[in-house]
């Protein structure tokens, strides 16, 4: 069985096509893997309603995406939208696309069921204590979940699993004005972080983890990681202070200096500055030391979850 996924988030649109082994320890394999900066969200943080040219480079690359599901033979498909097409409108060709194209609408998914997928694709894959408490914290481009939850025998249970409206596209176009950032536009965003996050009352995990492309390029940078090596990045660990210090250096710098530097997508450098501090924010609300850094997310979340509908057992048809 082969299956793909797609999370069209407010930045990147991130496309898995795995397939279903029995004798791997996840239960499946990724095929083909692929992340694309389309900057879907693009001034919806203020017009509530998507960018012509954002649907366009969105159009593009769903194209892309459906050629290669077909040359896998995908079987089942899941896409889904979340925090930009949850607040903004205009988002009918993506729909008609996705329908018409690819047989699939795409759903969009609430923070809650974002939070949850969240969770559990970002474990797949590591290795982590069951039955000690777990913190996930995914940063987009236009919210953040924090999920916290155990890891059992049974699988994964939640306790706590929250949306914020902190993203590094919106929080960019809210505040940083100036190249290179201001230092009251930098405090402006640690202050907006800061309360955003107040109301989080969590102990302590030693198992902190964070996903997505703030995170993974955060990584990559410390690393001076070029090519970018999935394998190297999911499952390592930095501390707190190296993501400060990360995070203050590029705050320091141009947007031509950031675009230059070693294991950092040029077209996230505009937006990485309020993703790292998005980031600190987090850890430090968490009260974390280090960060397990994790390279998937919600479209891992995705297909488990379509591996374990086909697995499960039907009922007996009626005589």
């Amino acid at each position: 069985m082969r299956v793909a996924t797609i999370d069209l988030g407010t930045n990147t649109a991130l496309l898995l096509v795995a397939e279903s082994k029995a004798d791997h320890p996840d239960g499946l394999v990724p095929l083909e893997e692929r992340a694309t900066i389309v900057r879907l969200g693009q001034g919806v943080d203020k017009t509530r309603r998507f960018a012509p040219e954002a649907i366009e480079r969105t159009l593009a690359c769903l194209k892309d995406y459906a050629t290669v599901i077909r040359s896998y033979g995908a079987t089942e498909m899941d896409i889904v939208g979340t925090s930009a097409m949850r607040d903004a409108a205009g988002a009918e060709p993506l729909h008609e696309f996705a329908t018409q194209e690819l047989g699939t609408p795409i759903r969009v998914i609430s923070g809650d069921e974002e939070a949850h997928l969240t969770f559990d694709g970002a474990l797949s894959g590591l290795s982590v204590t069951r039955g000690d408490p777990i913190v996930v914290f995914d940063i987009g481009g236009g919210s953040t979940e924090i999920v916290h939850g155990m890891l059992s025998a049974e699988g994964a249970s939640i306790g706590f699993a929250k949306s914020f409206d902190l993203g590094s596209v919106r929080l960019t176009e809210r505040f940083l004005a100036s190249d290179p950032p201001t230092a009251a536009e930098l405090d402006a965003v640690a202050r907006y972080v800061s309360e955003t996050l107040a109301a989080i009352s969590l102990k302590p995990s030693r198992q902190t983890i964070g996903i997505a492309g703030t995170m993974t390029t955060l990584a990559a940078i410390a690393l001076e990681m070029e090519p970018y090596e999935s394998s190297k990045i999911h499952g390592c660990r930095m501390s707190t202070d190296m993501l400060r210090h990360v995070t203050r250096s590029l705050a320091l710098m141009t947007l031509d200096q950031r675009r230059n530097v070693t294991g950092l997508d040029p077209k996230r450098a505009d937006v990485i500055v309020s993703g790292g501090m998005i980031a600190v924010g987090v850890v430090e609300q968490l009260g974390s030391a280090s960060v397990m850094v994790s390279d998937r997310g919600v479209r891992w979340g995705l297909a488990r979850k379509l591996f374990l509908t086909r697995q499960a057992p039907r009922p007996p048809r009626p005589r």
